[in-house]
Formats: structure tokens, C-alpha cells, sequence
């Protein structure tokens, strides 16, 4: 009876503490982890952990030389992840920094003037962000020359309304890579483009060719300057005629060559049958 006592007593005070908003310690609340950014076409989420069980997360974020800021949908949230797209849509070449600190549950209140917090790696969506694979159409124009028309992959950023091309954000800056083989070859060249139209000229022809297209940034380090590649297409393979083929000189001359044969060969079966009635048949003795 007396431990039931005790146990609604502390719960009685932790409501009354609750009720109250009396101070918390800030030990209470442990320091997020693995804070990290995640951008995809210019998407950017910023993401960590542990799910909270008895406190919350606000997200801070600054670009150098800048005042912080705050995403309204990232103030005393639950979440382990904050969409932060729409705030770097101003300035993409800016460089971020980004603080997720572990606050109290509404109602309740510190003490101490500084939360813990856990702060990102800086982040530059310009330089960062993961190109997404292009898509592109394989033609084959009347010269039998084999074109690419490379389309730009799409963002989520909006400018007037309307989502913004890679190459609306990079302009120059931005390239295409270019990887292709013979069918069944694994032997790849690599071709670098300042252009979304491409026409290969040096190709054998009537040979199908295989493609594969990424975003190329130059002025990015590393292996971010290539983005996600495409998926492979080949372009198909010509069946000729053998007249095509080889072309009308050699099938006459074959021809030619083939009549002759035929020709000697009944002259000289025509020449052995007059022999074999003019030759006079042998007696054959019986003793």
C-alpha cells in the first residue's frame, strides 16, 4: 500500500512539474547524432537522430557571415528530418551551416541559456547537391549518323512559378559526359559535351552503338563533378541487303563468275558425250 502511495506522489508531482513548467535539467536531453545533409536535384533534407521520446528538436541554420534562421516547420518538432529546399533557393552557391538542438517539450523550460546541439558539416548546394541521371532520345538522321538529344534533369527549385532546369542554375558550368561502345563491346570512350544536341560522325556505320549520359559540373571537386549516369540505350542495327552490302560491281562480278562455271561445265559435258559415241566399242572373246 505504501509503495502505490509513493508511486502516485511522483506522478502527482511530475504533472504538477509539467503543469507548472518548472525548470528541466538540460542533461535530460541528449545531443543529436549523424547529422547530415541529403540533396538530390537540388532537394535538400537534413537529417539525424535518435527519435526523441521526451523532449524535441529545433533546427538552426546560417549561411558565414549571415544571422541564423529557422524553418517554421522545424521549431520543437518530434521529427528527425527537416526540408530545407525553399531556404536556399536565394542563394545556391551560399555555404550552410546547419544546428539541430535538443529543446524541452512545450510547457516546459531550462535553466541554462545554451541547449544542447549538434552541428552539420557545411554545405553548399551548388557544389553538393547530387545531379540527378538525364534522359535523352538516340537518333539515327538520313546521313545513317547516329544523334543524342540530352534532356536536363528538372530541380525542385521554382523560379516564377515554374521548376527550374539544371541548366537554368549552372548555365555554362554545365557539361555532359558521354560513354559509348559498340554493342557487345565493353570497351567504353568517353566523350565530354558543352551541348545537349550531340552527333557522332567518326562511327562505323550501320554498327549499333551503345550510350550512357551523366550531368558534368567542372568546377566541382572530385567525384561530384559527375552525376547520377543514365540508363544505356543502343541504337538498333541496320540489316542491309546484299545488294547494299556489297554493292552492285562485286554481285556482277560473282554473278559473272558463277555463269562462266556453269557455261564451261555443260561445254564440257557435251564435249565428253560426243566422244564417248565416236569411240568404236571393244569385242570382248569368250574362250
Amino acid at each position: 500500500m505504501e509503495s502505490k502511495l509513493t508511486m502516485f506522489g511522483a506522478l502527482f508531482l511530475a504533472c504538477l512539474t509539467f503543469v507548472k513548467g518548472s525548470p528541466v535539467a538540460v542533461d535530460a536531453f541528449p545531443k543529436a547524432t549523424d547529422v547530415s545533409w541529403l540533396s538530390y536535384n537540388f532537394k535538400t533534407i537534413l537529417t539525424w537522430g535518435p527519435k526523441p521520446a521526451n523532449y524535441t528538436y529545433t533546427v538552426e541554420f546560417f549561411r558565414v557571415g549571415k544571422n541564423r534562421q529557422r524553418n517554421l516547420h522545424c521549431i520543437r518538432s518530434t521529427e528527425t528530418e527537416c526540408d530545407l529546399t525553399n531556404e536556399f533557393k536565394g542563394d545556391v552557391k551560399g555555404v550552410y551551416t546547419a544546428e539541430v538542438l535538443s529543446d524541452p517539450l512545450p510547457g516546459m523550460t531550462t535553466d541554462h541559456e545554451e541547449l544542447p546541439f549538434t552541428r552539420s558539416k557545411p554545405f553548399c548546394p551548388y557544389n553538393d547537391t547530387l545531379i540527378g541521371r538525364p534522359d535523352f532520345k538516340l537518333m539515327v538522321n538520313e546521313e545513317k549518323k547516329i544523334m543524342l538529344i540530352i534532356q536536363n534533369p528538372v530541380t525542385a527549385l521554382v523560379k516564377d512559378g515554374k521548376p527550374q532546369n539544371i541548366r537554368e542554375i549552372f548555365k555554362k558550368n554545365l557539361k555532359y559526359k558521354i560513354l559509348y561502345n559498340k554493342a557487345g563491346s565493353t570497351g567504353q570512350k568517353p566523350l565530354i559535351v558543352d551541348e545537349n544536341k550531340v552527333e557522332f560522325s567518326n562511327l562505323d556505320e550501320n554498327q549499333s552503338y551503345c550510350f550512357s549520359v551523366a550531368a558534368y559540373i567542372p568546377s566541382r571537386k572530385g567525384d561530384k563533378r559527375v552525376g547520377e549516369w543514365s540508363l544505356p540505350k543502343c541504337s538498333p542495327q541496320e540489316h542491309k541487303t546484299p545488294l547494299e552490302e556489297y554493292g552492285l560491281m562485286v554481285i556482277g562480278g560473282a554473278a559473272l563468275i558463277i555463269l562462266l562455271f556453269v557455261i564451261a561445265s555443260i561445254v564440257l559435258i557435251v564435249l565428253c558425250c560426243k566422244h564417248a559415241k565416236r569411240s568404236p566399242a571393244k569385242e570382248i572373246t569368250v574362250v
